[in-house]
C-alpha cells in the first residue's frame, strides 16, 4: 500500500494526500485535498490484491452505476480512477463517527436514536432500491453520523467489486459483507441477491445499535454464519425491555430466515418503527420457551409419562412398611481418581438408582480432566475415554447416559456410561457448563445468560430463562423436575455467592419465580427443596412439584458443603432416595489466612489471628504496606484495610457488598465492585462508597490506568475502557478476556484468555488493542499480574505453578523466556487472588491447618426417611 506521499505524487495535479485515515477489509481511507473544488475529501484505495483481481476498466465501469445516486442520506461518491494498478475512488470528507465508534463508547444507543438512525438508512435504502442499487455491506462502519443524521457510506461499492471480480473473489481472500450483518443468502453465498437482504442487514443494525450486540454472536465468524442460518434471532426486547412493541415486532421480521417473510421494501421497515400498532407474527415467538418444531402432541405425551412414572415411583417408595435407617457414609477417593477441583463448576452426578456415580477427575494432563465412573459395588472409579476435558456431568433418566460439556468452544456431548462413541449435540458454546438432563426430553445448559436448552437427540438450542436485566446478572445451575414442566436454576447477581438466589421456571407458562435465598437448589421426590447456602450450609423445605411453591418452614439437614464461585451443584439427589454432596475442604471451615511467598516458594504467615473465608480480589496497597481484601461477614460480603504484617484491619464502612480492586497511586482511594456497579471509596474508611456507574454486570474484575483517569474492567467475557467520570466507555476485546492488568508504565494490557482453546496470558498494546498483539505463556495461564517495575509479568500456568516472563519495553514489547518459580497449588490464586510487592514477595493465601478434604464425597442413603422425620417433627 502506498504512504500518503506516494499516493499524492500518482494523483498529483487532482488531489494532495495528507494522512491515513485508517483500513478497512477492502480498502485503506486516506484524507486529501481536492484541488481543483478546493475541498477536504476522503480517498478509498482498494487493497492491491482485490485491485489484481477486479481489473480497473471493469471496477470503474461498474461504479458508474453508483456515482448518480444523490440522497441527503447516502454519502456521494465524487470520482474513481486507477493510478498506477491503484483502484481508488473518492468521497467527501465528513467530520464525525461511525456508528461502529459510537457503539465501543457508548455500548447502546438511547431508543429513540436508534430508531431515527434506523428509518434514516431505511429512507436512503429505499431509495437506492428504486434505483437499481443494492448496497450489499450494511453494517455500523458504513453508517456516519454528522451534524445529528445518518449517512450510508460506500453504497454500491460492494455491488461494483462483486460485479467486477465475477466469481473470482476467492482468489483475493477476501469476503463481500461483514458476518454479524450478513443476510442467510447472502452468508450461503447466493448469487441472486434481492433488496431484502439489504433489509436484513440494517435490521441487525438496529438489534445492536439496541442491545448492545449483533443478533448473533459466537467465536469466530464460521460460527457465526451457522447461527445465521439455523437459528431465529432471540426478540430483541429479551436483552432491553424498553424497546417497544411494534419495534420488536419490526425488528423480528427484518431478521427472517426467508426473503420473502421480511418488508417488501426499506420503507415498509421505516414506517413500522413508527407505528405503534404493527404488529407481526414472526418465528421468533414471545415467551420463555420458542419452539416451532415441537409437535404438541409428542410433547405432551412425555410430560404425561414422565409425570405417571413419578407417581409409580413416589407410590413404590412410600408403600414399605418398615422405615429403611439413614445411612451416612464418606466416600474417600485416592488422588489417582480424586475429583478435580472444579474452578466453579459442577463436578458430579449420581444416577437415578443412586447406585452410580459420575464425577469429575484426573485427565490425560496435570491439570486436564475426565469423566469417572464409580459404582457403590465397586472399590475403585473408572474412566471414561474420549471425555477429555469434560466437566458437569448429568445422567438421563434412564441412567444408561451421562451428558457432559467438553471441548473448545464447549459442547453439550453424550456418552454411554459404559463407555463408548461420544455424541456432539450442540454446535452453540456452552457458557459456564451447568447441564441437567430432564424427562420431558430436553438437556437444559447454561446458554450465557439464561437457561438454554436442546433435544437429547440434538436440534436447535432454545431459550428456556430469561434473565430480569434489573436485578440478575445471569443464570446458571439447571436442574429439571420430575415431571418434565418445571426447572430449577441459580440467579447469579453483583456482589457474591450471599445475593445468589434459587428459582424455579415453569414451562407451560414461561413464569420465573424466587423461591429461597440460596447457591444451589435439587428437588427431593419426597416432596423438598433442597438447597445450600453460600457458607454451605445445606437446607430443606417442602416444596409442591405441581404448584412450584414452597408449602412450609425451612430447616437444615447438613453443614460444610462445598460451594463453588459461581455456586457449583456439587449436590445430587436421585429419585430412589440417596443424596451425594461433596464435603468442603478445611479452607471453608477454618478460613484463609494471608502469606508472603518468596521467589523460591518459601512461605511465611504475616498475621495468624487474621483469617477469613476470602474471596472476591486481594490488592497491595502501593508502598506494599497495606493489603485491600474481602470475605464473609455477617450480612454479605465485607472489605478490610489490613495493616501489613501485623497492624489492625480496618472493615470499610457501606451498605452495598465491596469486592476490592485497585488502589490509587497516592494509596488514598480504592476502586471497588459493588452490587450496583463500579465505586471509589477512600481507604481509610472515611467515607461511604462513591459510585462511578450502575453497570450491574461490571463486578469482574476492573483496574484504574493513566494516573486514575480511566479503568479497564470485565463486563461478561469482554473487555472494556472507561473514563473515571463514567462518560465514555469502549469495548477493547471480545475474545473470552478476564483478568485485565494494565503495565506500570500504561503502554501494555496483560489479560488471560480461552480463545486458543485453553486459558492462555496474552499482552496487547494499551489503549489501542489492535496494534499489537503477543502470547506469553506457552503452558496455559491465569491471573497476570505486573512487577512494580513492569519487566517482568507473573502468571499461573497449567501446573499451578507461579511463572515470571522477563518483558523488555521499548518500542515494541520483547518477552523473554518465561521460567516457572515455585509450586503454587497450595494457595488460592483464582481471580488473581494475590498480588506482587515492591520488593518482589508475593502475598498470597493458603488454608488453615490440614489439607483441603478435596477428594472426600459424603452419601446418605435412605435420605426421605430423614426429610419426612424433620417434617413430622417440627
Amino acid at each position: 500500500m502506498s504512504t500518503p506521499a506516494e499516493l499524492s505524487a500518482l494523483l498529483a495535479g487532482r488531489y494532495t494526500v495528507e494522512r491515513e485515515l485508517g483500513r478497512g477489509g477492502m480498502a485503506t481511507v486516506y484524507l486529501a485535498h481536492d484541488l481543483k473544488h478546493d475541498r477536504k475529501v476522503a480517498i478509498k484505495v482498494l487493497r492491491a490484491e482485490l485491485a489484481a483481481v477486479l481489473g480497473a476498466e471493469r471496477f470503474v465501469a461498474e461504479i458508474k452505476t453508483t456515482a448518480s445516486l444523490q440522497h441527503p442520506h447516502i454519502l456521494p461518491l465524487f470520482d474513481s480512477g486507477e493510478a498506477d494498478g491503484q483502484l481508488y475512488y473518492v468521497m467527501p470528507y465528513v467530520a464525525g463517527e461511525t456508528v461502529r465508534e459510537r457503539l465501543d463508547r457508548e455500548t447502546q444507543f438511547s431508543v429513540d436514536d436508534a430508531i431515527r438512525i434506523a428509518r434514516e438508512v431505511a429512507d436512503a435504502l429505499d431509495y437506492a432500491h428504486r434505483h437499481g442499487v443494492i448496497h450489499r455491506d450494511i453494517k455500523p462502519e458504513n453508517i456516519l453520523l454528522h451534524d445529528g443524521r445518518a449517512l450510508v457510506m460506500d453504497f454500491g461499492i460492494a455491488l461494483a467489486v462483486s460485479a467486477a471480480a465475477g466469481g473470482r473473489m476467492t482468489e483475493t481472500g477476501i469476503s463481500l459483507g461483514t458476518p454479524h450483518y450478513m443476510s442467510p443468502e447472502q452468508a450461503t453465498a447466493d448469487k441472486n441477491l434481492t433488496l431484502r437482504s439489504d433489509i436484513y442487514s440494517l435490521g441487525a443494525v438496529l438489534y445492536e445499535m439496541l442491545a448492545g450486540d449483533p443478533p448473533h454472536v459466537a467465536s469466530s465468524a464460521q460460527a457465526v454464519v451457522m447461527k445465521i442460518i439455523t437459528e431465529p434471532a432471540r426478540p430483541v426486547n429479551e436483552r432491553r425491555r424498553a424497546v417497544p412493541p411494534n419495534v420488536v415486532a419490526a425488528v423480528s421480521k427484518a431478521l427472517e430466515t426467508l426473503p420473502a417473510d421480511r418488508f417488501e421494501s426499506a420503507k415498509s421497515f421505516g414506517d413500522a418503527l413508527v407505528n405503534p400498532a404493527f404488529v407481526s407474527t414472526p418465528t421468533i415467538l414471545a415467551g420463555p420457551i420458542r419452539s416451532s418444531n415441537v409437535p404438541r402432541a409428542w410433547f405432551w405425551t412425555s410430560t404425561t409419562i414422565a409425570v405417571l412414572s413419578l407417581a409409580a415411583l413416589a407410590w413404590s417408595w412410600r408403600r414399605s412398611d418398615a422405615p429403611q435407617p439413614v445411612t451416612r457414609l464418606v466416600i474417600a477417593l485416592p488422588d489417582s481418581q480424586g475429583i478435580s477441583d472444579g474452578g466453579g463448576l459442577t463436578r458430579l452426578a449420581l444416577s437415578p438408582n443412586g447406585r452410580t456415580i459420575a464425577y469429575v477427575g484426573p485427565g490425560s494432563s496435570p491439570s486436564g480432566t475426565r469423566l469417572w465412573v464409580r459404582r457403590l459395588d465397586q472399590l475403585h472409579a473408572t474412566s471414561l475415554a474420549e471425555t477429555d476435558g469434560a466437566i458437569t456431568p448429568s445422567f438421563s433418566p434412564d441412567g444408561k447416559r451421562i451428558a457432559f460439556v467438553s471441548g473448545t468452544p464447549r459442547a453439550v456431548r453424550v456418552i454411554p456410561v459404559e463407555g463408548g462413541p461420544v455424541i456432539t449435540l450442540t454446535d452453540d458454546e456452552v457458557w459456564r457448563g451447568g447441564v441437567s438432563w430432564g424427562s420431558d426430553g430436553y438437556i437444559y445448559y447454561d446458554g450465557g445468560g439464561g437457561i438454554a436448552r436442546i433435544r437429547e437427540n440434538g436440534g436447535k438450542r432454545e431459550e428456556a430463562t430469561i434473565p430480569d436485566t434489573t436485578a440478575d446478572l445471569f443464570h446458571v445451575n439447571p436442574s429439571a423436575l420430575p415431571n418434565g414442566r418445571g426447572l430449577l436454576f441459580t440467579i447469579v447477581r453483583g456482589g457474591g455467592l450471599s445475593r445468589y438466589d434459587v428459582g424455579v421456571l415453569d414451562t407451560r407458562s414461561g413464569k420465573q419465580t424466587v423461591l429461597v435465598h440460596g447457591a444451589v437448589g435439587r428437588y427431593a421426590a419426597s416432596g423438598h427443596l433442597v438447597y445450600v447456602t453460600s457458607s454451605g450450609l445445606m437446607m430443606a423445605v417442602p416444596f409442591d412439584l405441581n404448584r412450584l411453591r414452597i408449602t412450609g418452614q425451612a430447616f437444615p439437614i447438613a453443614q460444610d458443603v462445598a460451594v463453588g464461585l459461581l455456586s457449583s451443584g456439587d449436590v445430587a439427589i436421585s429419585p430412589a432416595g440417596t443424596l451425594l454432596y461433596a464435603a468442603a475442604g478445611n479452607a471453608a471451615r477454618g478460613g484463609l489466612e494471608l502469606v508472603w511467598v518468596a521467589r523460591s516458594g518459601k512461605a511465611t504467615a504475616v498475621d495468624s489471628s487474621f483469617r477469613n473465608s476470602f474471596m472476591g480480589r486481594m490488592r497491595l496497597s502501593p508502598d506494599g504496606r497495606q493489603a485491600a481484601i474481602s470475605g464473609p461477614g455477617e450480612s454479605g460480603r465485607w472489605a478490610w484495610v489490613k495493616q501489613l504484617d501485623h497492624g489492625p484491619a480496618a472493615r470499610l464502612p457501606a451498605t452495598v457488598e465491596l469486592t476490592p480492586q485497585s488502589w490509587s497511586a497516592d494509596g488514598k482511594l480504592l476502586l471497588m465492585t459493588t452490587t450496583r456497579g463500579l465505586a471509589v471509596v477512600p481507604s481509610d474508611g472515611s467515607g461511604p462508597p462513591r459510585q462511578l456507574n450502575d453497570r450491574r454486570t461490571a463486578a469482574s474484575f476492573a483496574e484504574w490506568f493513566g494516573e486514575g483517569n480511566g479503568i479497564v474492567y470485565v463486563h461478561y467475557d469482554s473487555i472494556f475502557a472507561m473514563s473515571t467520570g463514567g462518560d465514555t466507555t469502549r469495548r477493547l476485546l471480545i475474545a473470552s478476556a478476564r483478568e485485565p492488568a494494565v503495565s506500570p508504565n500504561g503502554r501494555w494490557l496483560a489479560y488471560s484468555s480461552e480463545e486458543s482453546g485453553r486459558a492462555e496470558v496474552y499482552v496487547r498494546s494499551f489503549p489501542d488493542t489492535k496494534a499489537f498483539k503477543r502470547q506469553v505463556s506457552v503452558a496455559g495461564g491465569m491471573a497476570p499480574r505486573w512487577s512494580r517495575d513492569g519487566r517482568e509479568l507473573f502468571f499461573i500456568d497449567e501446573s499451578r505453578s507461579m511463572v515470571a516472563a522477563p518483558i523488555t519495553s521499548g518500542q515494541t514489547l520483547i518477552v523473554g523466556e518465561p521460567k516457572r518459580l515455585f509450586d503454587a497449588s497450595a494457595y488460592n490464586v483464582v481471580n488473581a487472588l494475590y498480588d506482587v510487592a515492591p520488593d518482589g514477595r508475593f502475598l498470597m493465601l493458603r488454608s488453615v491447618g490440614a489439607a483441603a478434604r478435596s477428594h472426600e464425597l459424603v452419601l446418605v442413603e435412605n435420605f426421605f426417611q430423614e426429610l419426612e422425620g424433620k417434617v413430622k417433627s417440627k
